[in-house]
């Protein structure tokens, strides 16, 4: 049995610059977010937790 997906957008077109600036620019943003939502996401626990620790002397 042939597979059907290999015959999907053939032949190759090239896609115009406008929409990959789009995708990259959108991709580029989404990244930004991650790494912005990583960076509380992954210090609230720590910071939680040093808040609420008594200090040692």
């Amino acid at each position: 049995m042939e597979n059907p997906f290999k015959k999907i957008a053939l032949p190759p077109q090239e896609v115009p610059h406008e929409l990959k600036t789009k995708v990259m620019v959108d991709v580029a943003r989404m990244k930004l977010f991650k790494e912005i939502t990583d960076l509380f996401s992954n210090n609230y626990s720590n910071a939680a937790r040093a808040f609420f620790e008594k200090k040692k002397k």
